[in-house]
């Protein structure tokens, strides 16, 4: 599922999911399980807000960022309409504009404010949206306790949906307020922490790229169908591969250095057309929070302006850079079945460096421990391009109802990334997980991941 604004639609009054067959859970939590974890999800959200001040949370650097005030009052106004209207009795909401002002792009659900307008709503304020959100978990509490388990079945898979889609935006928040401050004359820091360097410890040299083959033939792809999944990772299905291999590291930023030095952003002849308009009409020098300093470069980061650190994987490329980049180096990317294979079959296993880790930023690759170590950083770090297209599994089906403008709506003119970030929810880090930008996008925690044919 994308992060780049992603909910689940159902006009009040209905789930749009059916009874029988809820898409995107196979077990079902208790509702003392479900209570638990939507505290703690809601709590994570507040946290990550925490370190704001009311003026970070209203701006809109950007069409594609959203205000953090705005992603706080619309994941509570997502349990508002899609839980609570229809399934608590009496169940008034807490102001009639909340639907216009914190749908997205719910056609069905009905008119919303415009996207590239969110920064403009210095009202509802920060504080109220807390009261806002503070009234909805009181009434959720109070639902899951009661009411709710009259019609639990039909009622735990959209609440899971909820909580996930919340993780969604928890990620969203942290790389939206990462290009507001960016834009900042101050380089204000979100986070007052370096991340590990040179100087730490933690830190060790990437190393040279390790080729790991992966023996071709028919595997099998998809969502198993045990716990949560989004329903663009399914249905499980069959696919033939040819043997290939794949780099058991990510691309560092040193190595984008070279190729910048190499003339990288000026050869036309490492670009896709539509890549090498994108260079000369934004301008192109290097990735996104790049800026050269003195000699060399430094970079925006969540914890302010840190010096770029050459074995850490780089971070806010395009797709349509990291084409260029593969073309140049002699390789290319893995398509997203090579990449789930590989991560079934060659991982080595290294704990990832996703939210949960708190760095909020890139690491270098763990040391190799042996010659057959595996392939590292499969998970965490940055999402990893892959050369394929956001298109359906074969035997996808959009949901009926409102809940089908999730994910197939979008399955056009989007590339699929894998593997989860140094921003995302532990729960979203997952072989299965289908990430997915438009080529042209930066703004998120996207890196690269080379693949090779076996000639």
């Amino acid at each position: 599922m994308t992060i780049t604004d992603p909910q689940v639609a159902s006009p009040r009054g209905s789930t749009g999911l059916p009874p029988e067959e809820p898409r995107f859970a196979s077990d079902l939590p208790t509702p003392e399980q479900l209570a638990a974890r939507y505290e703690e999800v809601r709590a994570t959200t507040e946290a990550l807000s925490a370190p704001l001040n009311p003026e970070d949370q209203v701006v809109q650097s950007m069409p594609d960022v959203s205000p953090t005030k705005w992603h706080r009052a619309h994941t509570t106004w997502f349990f508002e309409t899609f839980v609570l209207a229809p399934y608590e009795p009496g169940f008034r909401p807490v102001h009639p504009s909340y639907d216009y002002l914190f749908n997205s792009y719910y056609e069905q659900v009905g008119p919303r404010h415009p996207r590239h307008e969110r920064g403009l709503l210095s009202r509802p304020t920060v504080a109220e949206v807390g009261a806002y959100r503070a009234t909805v978990d009181h009434t959720m509490g109070s639902f899951l306790a009661g009411s709710a388990r009259e019609r639990w079945d039909e009622v735990a898979p959209i609440i899971e949906i909820g909580l996930h889609h919340e993780q969604q935006h928890q990620e969203l928040l942290l790389v939206d307020i990462k290009h507001v401050l960016s834009r900042n004359p101050l380089c204000p820091s979100y986070q007052v922490r370096v991340p590990a360097g040179p100087a730490s410890s933690s830190w060790s040299p990437a190393g040279p790229v390790r080729w790991c083959e992966v023996e071709g033939g028919v595997a099998e792809l998809g969502h198993a169908g045990r716990g949560f999944a989004w329903d663009n990772e399914g249905p499980r299905h069959r696919v033939f591969l040819d043997d290939f291999a794949v780099a058991d590291r990510l691309v560092t930023c040193g190595e984008w250095e070279a190729f910048i030095r190499d003339g990288g952003y000026t050869r036309p002849e490492l670009w896709l057309s539509e890549g090498w308009a994108m260079v000369q009409q934004e301008g192109w020098e290097a990735p996104l929070y790049w800026e050269r300093d003195g000699h060399g470069w430094a970079l925006f980061t969540l914890h302010g302006r840190q010096p770029l650190v050459t074995d850490e994987p780089v971070v806010h490329v395009s797709f349509l850079e990291a084409d260029a980049y593969a073309r140049w180096s002699g390789f290319r990317l893995p398509t997203e079945a090579e990449w789930e294979v590989a991560a079934t079959r060659v991982a080595a296993g290294e704990p990832p460096n996703d939210l949960s880790t708190g760095a909020l930023h890139p690491r270098a690759a763990p040391p190799v421990a042996g010659e057959r170590d595996g392939v590292r950083q499969l998970a965490g770090d940055v999402w990893e391009w892959t050369a394929s297209a956001y298109r359906p599994y074969p035997g996808f089906r959009n949901p009926p109802g409102a809940v089908g403008e999730y994910n197939g709506k979008f399955m056009c003119s989007q590339m699929v990334l894998r593997g989860g970030a140094c921003v995302t929810p532990a729960a979203h880090v997952r072989p299965t997980y289908r990430n997915f930008f438009p080529p042209s996008a930066r703004w998120a925690a996207a890196g690269l991941r080379l693949a090779a044919d076996p000639a």
